[in-house]
């Protein structure tokens, strides 16, 4: 380790990190300053901040642990490497963040933890304001079986039933039904109905995902409001002082990750991740989110947003680039699973790259669509955060697996080229190729087409029209002979495909059927085959076809032999008819194979 190096570690943290097995480990860009493998913090991305808290300007580490997933919650600060504060946690947490929430001196910021249908407000590391989130209107059945409840009118065994069919239909529950059916017992189902059953029915959502926004100004201290998203498909934004809901914005899934940027009071944008695998930007007045809509092929893992590009890495092993307005740029394939990804904005140097965790031990750093770093850990990284820490900017908190803690520096003199470290092609391929000059011939050609430029583009006209109208006609007559495998007709919208097995001269024959209406079924269908007798017999040449439903893909078969040893083959025409009518709705055509013969062993 260089004389600069240990400088870095003793001046900008204070001696407050660790130097573990001896010795300091890294690579050629970064310092491995603290290495705990059993420092029991479970915790992801999302539950790690860091904040200067005191106003000290010594930044402390924030994390809320999440212990057994079910005991043992608590939120844990750590100054240095010492555990400087603990307060326990009731409900699993979902996400952590600095914010400032007054301009009183000195400039202290406040903690938020999201948890359940709570925000939990921490001031100067002590308890301060506990925010829940607003109910959500109950079922007008369900709180009318409740009450019925109350008043003995039913019992638990009708209350039960009916809750049931409830939920079968589709019907969001309270919490308080949900629990009330996992309950097998009879004893137990009397009980909990007899506890609860005076308490006012209510429903409430969870938060999902947490992020702030600057509400008027764009300083580093400024006033924030915090962006939550809950199970309810809504995004909140609340406002710092009064915790007051400043504006509610509508989903059409549940968002479980957020990127913010811009000012409430002037324009903002908040970029949102949610379960059915899309991403939508959410701007000030949106009243459809569906306008600026991102499908992805996969769910995602996690997402960033660095100036105006969108990085989303999905569960397809995959980082994908967006701009804001959803155009893809390009996609990088990774060599593993991610487990998270957050962004590195090292603003000393003007760097801003994507760091992703991957399941083989593994964290790459992109610069754009560029590999520029790969770290390797012990065991799989489920939590990162780059940011100041101590009195030192560039510091990495990269938590475990199995409840390790990892802290490296990024070195002064690092830097980061902007040349992919995996493989890929040549830097040859990027070189300018050398163009030879003008020949005589390519002079001739161009003056022959300026001097007939005009006669060149009628005669590409005249061939345009005729190739359009060659094809309309073609359709057209398709669309008279019923000749597409996709019914035109609006009464019967049916979709046809067909299949072929086997290598004779026996074969296998499956008509898929599909009814593409929204609602109405599909009755009386036949399907027959046309095909020529002598060379083809069937078993089957001609199927009753039930109920098709909507949405639905009915596969109906049949086998066929081929007569004919001379290796000849032909096409058989599938034939969709309704029943009373002698034109086909749709007909598709297949070409069979040659008949590879009967195998005399």
């Amino acid at each position: 380790m260089s004389t600069e190096d240990k400088e870095q570690i003793e001046n900008d943290t204070s001696g407050k990190y660790l130097i573990k097995n001896g010795g300091m480990v890294g690579n050629d860009k970064w310092l491995e300053a603290y290495k705990d493998p059993v420092a029991s913090l479970y915790t992801l991305t999302q539950c790690i901040c860091l904040s200067d808290v005191q106003a000290d300007g010594d930044w402390k580490l924030i994390i809320a642990d999440l212990g057994t997933g079910s005991f043992n919650m608590k939120l844990k600060v750590y100054k240095g490497t010492n555990l400087m504060s603990e307060h326990t946690i009731i409900d699993l947490p979902t996400g952590v963040v600095s914010f400032y929430m007054d301009t009183h001196e000195p400039r202290t910021p406040a903690i938020a933890v999201a948890s359940g249908p709570y925000i939990y407000v921490y001031k100067n590391l002590r308890p301060y304001f506990k925010f829940t989130l607003p109910t959500l209107e109950v079922n007008p059945v369900e709180a009318d079986l409740w009450n019925q409840v109350k008043e003995e009118k039913i019992n638990i065994f009708v209350l039960r039933e009916m809750l049931e069919g409830m939920r079968a239909e589709g019907t969001v529950l309270t919490v308080r039904s949900l629990r009330f059916l996992q309950l097998q017992d009879v004893g137990d189902c009397e009980t909990f109905a007899n506890m609860y059953k005076y308490t006012p029915l209510k429903r409430q959502t969870v938060i999902t995902c947490l992020s702030t926004m600057k509400k008027s100004m764009a300083e580093e201290d400024a006033i924030s409001c915090l962006v939550l998203g809950t199970e309810s498909k809504s995004i909140y934004v609340l406002d710092p002082e009064a915790f007051t809901v400043l504006t509610t914005l509508d989903l059409p899934a549940v968002p479980v990750f957020l990127s913010v940027t811009g000012l409430f009071d002037v324009e903002y944008r908040i970029v949102v991740a949610c379960r059915n695998g899309c991403i939508y930007t959410l701007k000030r007045g949106t009243t459809d989110p569906l306008k600026n809509c991102i499908e992805l092929n996969s769910q995602p893992v996690g997402l960033e947003r660095i100036n105006k590009t969108i990085y989303v890495g999905t569960m397809d092993e995959s980082l994908h680039c967006y701009t804001s307005k959803g155009k893809k740029l390009w996609t990088v394939k990774l060599p593993g699973s991610m487990t998270t990804m957050e962004v590195i904005d090292y603003k000393s140097k003007g760097f801003k790259a994507v760091i992703v965790a991957l399941n083989n031990c593994q964290v790459h750093i992109y610069k754009e669509k560029y590999l520029v770093n790969v770290i390797k850990t012990d065991a799989i990284v489920t939590g990162l955060k780059f940011g100041q820490f101590g009195r030192e900017e560039g510091t990495l908190i990269m938590t475990l697996k199995g409840g390790g803690l990892v802290i490296k520096i990024l070195k002064r003199n690092a830097t980061f080229e902007e040349k992919d470290l995996s493989g890929g092609p040549p830097s040859a391929q990027n070189t300018r190729l050398n163009v030879p000059k003008k020949t005589k011939l390519f002079v001739d050609q161009t003056m022959r087409e300026r001097e007939n430029a005009i006669t060149m583009h009628r005669t590409f006209q005249r061939d345009l029209y005729l190739l359009r109208l060659n094809t309309l006609r073609e359709y057209a007559k398709s669309l008279d002979n019923s000749m597409n495998p996709i019914s035109s007709d609006p009464s019967e919208p049916l979709k046809l495909n067909a299949q072929v097995q086997g290598i004779g001269p026996t074969f296998k024959l499956t008509v898929n059927l599909q009814n593409t209406s929204l609602s109405q079924p599909s009755t009386s269908l036949l399907i027959t085959f046309l095909y020529d007798e002598k060379l083809y017999n069937f078993k089957k040449s001609f199927i009753e076809v039930p109920m098709l439903v909507p949405g639905l893909n009915y596969a109906f078969e049949t086998f066929l032999e081929c007569l004919s040893d001379k290796g000849v083959s032909d096409n058989i025409k599938v034939f969709v008819l309704k029943d009373g009518k002698s034109v086909p709705i749709i007909t598709g055509v297949i070409s069979m194979p040659v008949s590879e013969g009967l195998v005399v062993v």
